[in-house]
């Protein structure tokens, strides 16, 4: 039987999960009907939003492989729930991996729905565009780094 801050902790991940997807999908949703293709909406100096098309992954770095993108991802999800199945009550354990799950399925709602993935948050000096997904992944792979080799006691309740 599950202790009491296991179940809670797998709570908080469905939570972190959920909240990652809806502001990852209306935001998204928000671009694709609000900046027409091609056009680039300045934010503050250095920041702009854009409504492009990622076919690719990681930032538009690889190419396209509906297939093997969508193992990979299964793949990687599997083996971080396994994971924190072994250590849910590892103090903000349940904060990365709820970030890395809604981020993954973030993307993945695009891929199944749209055939690629929507980015629009654009940096300067060439950086691809990216979306919230992306930004909770990147952050959640910092934070599941800390989670795993931070402190090693439990916080004071």
């Amino acid at each position: 039987m599950s202790s009491p801050r296991a179940v809670s902790a797998w709570v908080r991940v469905g939570l972190v999960l959920l909240v990652v997807v809806v502001a990852d999908q209306l935001s998204k949703h928000a671009i694709r009907h609000g900046i027409v293709p091609g056009e680039e909406h300045k934010v503050l100096p250095g920041l702009g939003f854009v409504n492009t098309r990622n076919h690719g992954v990681a930032f538009g770095f690889l190419p396209p492989s509906h297939i093997g993108v969508t193992l990979v991802i299964g793949l990687a999800l599997l083996a971080l729930l396994v994971y924190f199945a072994r250590h849910a009550t590892r103090a903000l354990m349940w904060l990365p991996t709820g970030m890395l799950i809604g981020g993954a399925l973030g993307n993945i709602l695009d891929r199944v729905r749209d055939g690629s993935v929507t980015d629009f948050i654009k940096l300067p000096l060439g950086w691809p565009p990216f979306n919230l997904a992306d930004t909770s992944i990147t952050l959640g792979v910092l934070l599941l780094i800390f989670a795993i080799e931070g402190p090693r006691k439990d916080p004071v309740p």
